[in-house]
């Protein structure tokens, strides 16, 4: 009891203030008084005071209520009361004002759409907000208060984004419950009740506007409210004929022919106010909708608001049964004689909707336009509903200026590519590949180019390689020789009781047998007269012995295995031994005063051997065998040389430039 005690004394302190704080709008009096207290306790006392301060205000001068609002505003802002405390007052106001009052408030409101959408409101408001719209929406009469309705809805429609989904119709519901009510007496017609009093240009014109069609027309409804009952047969075969009646009443009863009466005019507005007070007595409808009694049906007819009316409904549904929704079942799809009929009857109600007077053909272009942008929004639905977002805005208008310029000297690429095939080249999409792709445009050719042959011929590798040097006791020379003796030499497949000891051991053999084929083929072909090299005799000899052929056909089954597997060993088989002797120590070996050279200025020696391949512990072991940086370096440059595979003057140099070695690359270049 002593707290509720004291929440309402502190609530009546409070109140005090506030009026003294509002009458001199001096909200730093009020903010100064209330530090003394506890955030919660203050704020819960503060709530209340706003609104016990509004209910006088309302009685004792109502035109404070904006700036009383607005004063609650800045109080939020300064924490002093929660952030949704404007909005209740505003309901509370809204609550107690008249419906004219009301309307005149809101444009405070409407106004006030930046300050709502604020993070200190949105977040704590947008529901408050949502509710006190929808309270007055049920106050207000959709055919009488109808600009009204259209401000709160506008407004809604500013202040949340457009991916809210409280405000979306997701999954394309309709609203069932709008049905229209209609019947009456079946036995008379319509027209002779009508009749005396139109006068009609076209005598042919006239239609016999009967109980049936009336209840054709009004039945359509039905169909509008719910498009999904097209996708049943038996219905769809009633909505086909109802709407070939209709719409041939619309095609024969042209509104030119109508002239209206004052008398009949005058009867129109006698029997129209009657059966709306009926119906106004029945219920209370908040969409304004045509009247449905039978003596109207004549009149409606020559009313152009109330056909277009009717033929966009037509549209609206048409687009619907031929739109591809997301939530729409497998088993709503229309065939392709209901298609093309759909088809038909849609040209058929624009060409009625240009018919119809004023400005017709107009009309008809508006109403196409609108369902194209209604056709954007179902896209977008079916997506998700994304987020829409601001394009980025250019930092400057040089950097625009730039791009436009920019934009404007680049060629079509289609322009481009008809310049090269002029000149019978290829454009490949820049430059450097165009030049490299041009240099033999038929990829088999370039592979059968002599600059494209890495392999050495098996004279020249095995007779200048060993004779000269002696390297068969080389690891990487002896097992480059053995893939070469596999590839181009009869003597490696055969069969023999004799195995191999050692492989430098055999090398020198294959040497020597080489070596004499060599002297054999030199001596017959130059007693025969015989002008082809011995390289190619050596190829072009039959096997002597039977086994030897078996062998032989072995040899060129791997003699067709891919290339890669090969060494890429420079190619000299169209030049001279002397030739090739050059062209090998020029491409793979490197001499000593370029090793010299090179050690001597290769200090980041490290970075290189991390490069080559080395690991930690060998470049380690290198360190501690050598005492200096260029003998280090030269020990792993003879060692690398020795073992890699792919070891040539020409790799170190991309391998150095890529670490940008500049020194250590002018010194291998410059040495000899």
């Amino acid at each position: 009891m002593s707290d509720k005690q004291g929440f309402e004394d502190l609530r009546l302190m409070y109140k005090d203030i506030l009026s003294k704080a509002f009458s001199t709008n001096n909200l730093d009096l009020l903010d100064s008084f209330s530090k003394n207290t506890n955030e919660v306790d203050r704020k819960a006392a503060m709530d209340q005071a706003f609104r016990d301060k509004l209910l006088e205000l309302l009685l004792e001068n109502p035109n404070s209520l904006e700036n009383y609002v607005s004063f609650c505003i800045e109080s939020c802002r300064r924490h002093m009361v929660t952030p949704t405390m404007p909005v209740v007052l505003l309901g509370d106001i809204f609550d107690a004002l008249t419906l004219n009052k009301c309307e005149k408030m809101f444009s405070y409101v409407e106004n006030g759409v930046h300050i709502w959408k604020e993070d200190l409101f949105f977040v704590a408001c947008k529901n408050n907000l949502l509710r006190m719209c929808n309270d007055l929406l049920r106050r207000l009469s959709r055919s009488q208060n109808t600009v009204f309705c259209g401000r709160i809805l506008l407004f809604l429609a500013k202040f949340f984004p457009f991916s809210e989904r409280s405000g979306l119709n997701i999954v394309s519901e309709f609203n069932l419950e709008n049905v229209t009510e209609f019947g009456g007496d079946n036995s008379s017609t319509l027209k002779d009740s009508l009749d005396e009093e139109m006068v009609v240009d076209d005598e042919k014109s006239k239609l016999a506007i009967d109980y049936n069609l009336y209840c054709r027309f009004w039945s359509l409804q039905d169909f509008f409210r719910n498009p999904n009952s097209c996708y049943n047969k038996i219905q769809w075969k009633t909505f086909v004929a109802h709407s070939g009646s209709v719409l041939a009443a619309f095609s024969s009863y042209k509104l030119e022919a109508v002239e209206l009466q004052k008398s009949n005019l005058n009867r129109v507005k006698a029997v129209s106010t009657d059966v709306e007070m009926q119906e106004s007595n029945k219920e209370q409808h908040y969409f304004a909708k045509f009247l449905t009694n039978q003596k109207l049906l004549e009149l409606q007819l020559s009313d152009s608001n109330f056909r277009r009316c009717v033929l966009i409904q037509f549209l609206i549904l048409f687009q619907y049964l031929t739109s591809a929704v997301k939530f729409k079942m497998e088993t709503q799809d229309l065939k392709s004689d209901q298609t093309e009929w759909v088809k038909e009857t849609t040209a058929m109600v624009y060409r009625l909707l240009s018919e119809t007077p004023p400005e017709g053909k107009k009309f008809s272009e508006c109403v196409k336009s609108i369902l194209r942008r209604e056709e954007h929004w179902n896209n977008w639905k079916n997506d998700g509903c994304p987020e829409f977002q601001k394009p980025k805005q250019p930092i400057s208008h040089d950097s625009t200026d730039e791009v436009k310029k920019s934009r404007k000297r680049r060629r079509p690429v289609g322009d481009i590519i008809k310049e090269y095939e002029t000149q019978e080249k290829v454009y490949m999409g820049n430059n450097e590949l165009t030049k490299l792709w041009n240099l033999c445009p038929d990829n088999l050719v370039a592979c059968r180019t002599k600059g494209r042959d890495f392999m050495p011929s098996l004279e020249s590798y095995m007779v200048t390689g060993a004779g000269g040097a002696r390297r068969t006791s080389s690891g990487g020379w002896g097992w480059r020789a053995l893939r070469l003796l596999a590839r181009r030499s009869p003597h490696f497949f055969v069969h023999t009781n004799n195995p191999i000891g050692r492989l430098p051991d055999y090398l020198d053999d294959m040497v020597k047998r080489v070596t004499r084929d060599m002297a054999a083929n030199a001596a017959a072909s130059h007693s025969n007269g015989d002008t082809s090299s011995t390289s190619d005799k050596t190829f072009k000899q039959e096997p002597a012995e039977e086994e030897i052929t078996e062998e032989q056909m072995e040899a060129d089954l791997i003699k067709g295995a891919d290339s890669n597997d090969i060494e890429q060993v420079p190619d000299s088989t169209h030049a001279g031994e002397d030739e090739d002797k050059s062209s090998r120590s020029r491409v793979t070996m490197i001499s000593p005063s370029q090793l010299d050279a090179l050690a001597s200025k290769l200090d980041d020696w490290k970075k290189l051997a991390t490069k080559l391949g080395y690991k930690q512990d060998e470049i380690q072991y290198f360190e501690t065998e050598n005492a200096t940086n260029a003998a280090r370096a030269k020990n792993m440059l003879r060692l690398w040389f020795d073992d890699d595979e792919d070891a040539s003057v020409e790799n170190l140099l991309y391998i150095m430039e890529g670490l940008k070695l500049v020194e250590a690359c002018e010194a291998l270049k410059n040495s000899k």
